[in-house]
């Protein structure tokens, strides 16, 4: 380990037990850890997060956990065994936030209800992170992110108007959740603030992505209307699309305010389209996108990327280039901010990814360390809480670290 949270950090002194595994609680806690919360994840002895292994590894190093399980001490109990129970319920005692994501009932199959744990702690919070929430008639299923995309309308919108729906490649609800999980957890801590009390968190991974889908229940609820897929176009405003350079490249435009819109029009030599009475207004510019999309696709595959993005900078008019991640691990942008940066590791040696989410100018966050070894703070965290050598032996001889 590189270093531990200062004093001085907005969440130091905040005990954090995550209990989760893949992939929205975990993130959840790596999120807290990375403001100063004092972070302990909680594995099982033989059955590890399976972040561990999941995606590319080195030298057997799984390395999406390097980042899952930065800034955490880890640690292995067996909370299907007494000793683990017991052992997890000293944890409590001195705990402000729990993290699980267990089935609904699993907690209590374990004899570690809310009522046990805030028995304890009443000052605990109990956060649950599951598909579906602890209520209703698909609580108990199991599930996944994938589930919840598919569920809010995501898929339903995303892709060409004649393909099939599309999901996302890579982990967007259980990430969506994870920011909303922490959001709740600093919610509920305030509220403890308050009251002097704990409470429980009841997070499912269907309602955060429905949330950012924006105002389509409201849309359905008032007019009937259900958004349909419009591949890279938007119903709000055009032109919006992706287009390709002389050169092989891609950029993106957006022109969701009108000035943006006028000023890509009057750079791509078509400014008699601005005199149209659709014009006007970026739903009528939608429906013409066909006539939009042509003009400034024309325009741009005449063109290299260095070409348009500088073009499109002197005009101050909205383009991107449409980046893979070795592009953005050079972008000026994100190495003026950085977004990517490097920290040493034992396993790996120096170490690259995505830096922590924002910046406070006072307190700011840090990465102090990747994540660690399954386990490899047992004795450590077991023994700062005052088990006895004889204490972790017995745990050990039941098979519950």
């Amino acid at each position: 380990m590189t270093g531990t949270p200062p004093p001085t950090a907005p969440l130091s002194g905040l005990r954090v037990l995550d209990l989760a595994t893949l992939f929205a609680g975990p993130l959840a806690a790596t999120l807290l850890g990375d403001f100063g919360a004092e972070v302990v994840k909680v594995e099982h002895p033989t059955k590890p997060d399976p972040s561990r292994g999941h995606g590319p590894s080195k030298d057997g190093i799984g390395l999406w956990w390097k980042v899952l399980g930065r800034n955490k001490r880890t640690i292995t109990l067996d909370l299907s065994k007494p000793g683990g129970r017991a052992t997890l319920l000293r944890l409590a005692a001195g705990a402000d936030v729990i993290i699980e994501n267990f089935r609904p009932g699993t907690l209590e199959k374990w004899d570690l209800s809310w009522d046990e744990l805030s028995a304890v702690n009443p000052r605990l919070i109990l956060t649950r992170v599951t598909a579906f929430g602890q209520f209703g008639p698909h609580a108990h299923r199991p599930g996944f992110g994938t589930l919840a995309e598919a569920m809010s309308g995501f898929a339903a919108i995303t892709g060409e108007p004649d393909a099939p729906p599309t999901l996302p490649p890579f982990g967007l609800a259980d990430s969506i959740a994870g920011l909303a999980t922490a959001y709740a957890v600093v919610t509920a801590l305030a509220a403890r603030d308050r009251t002097g009390a704990g409470q429980v968190v009841d997070m499912a991974i269907i309602e955060p992505i429905l949330t950012v889908l924006g105002p389509q229940p409201t849309w359905y609820d008032q007019l009937g209307y259900v958004q349909e897929r419009t591949g890279n176009r938007s119903a709000n405003n055009a032109p919006r699309n992706t287009y390709r350079t002389a050169d092989g490249s891609w950029v993106a435009v957006s022109t969701s305010a009108q000035s943006i819109a006028e000023r890509v029009m009057r750079l791509v030599g078509r400014e008699d389209l601005i005199d149209e009475p659709w014009f006007a207004t970026g739903a009528d510019r939608a429906r013409h996108a066909d006539i939009l999309d042509e003009a400034v696709g024309t325009w741009i595959a005449e063109r290299s990327r260095t070409e348009v993005l500088a073009a499109f900078e002197k005009a101050e008019a909205a383009v991107a280039p449409i980046q893979d991640v070795r592009d953005v691990m050079t972008d000026p942008q994100y190495a003026a901010l950085d977004t990517i940066t490097t920290l040493p590791d034992p396993e790996l040696g120096p170490l690259r990814m995505q830096n922590v989410l924002f910046r406070l100018s006072a307190t700011p966050g840090a990465i102090h360390w990747a994540g660690r070894p399954h386990g490899a703070d047992t004795d450590t965290v077991l023994t700062e809480l005052g088990l006895t050598d004889d204490e972790l032996a017995a745990l050990r001889a039941e098979g519950a670290v």
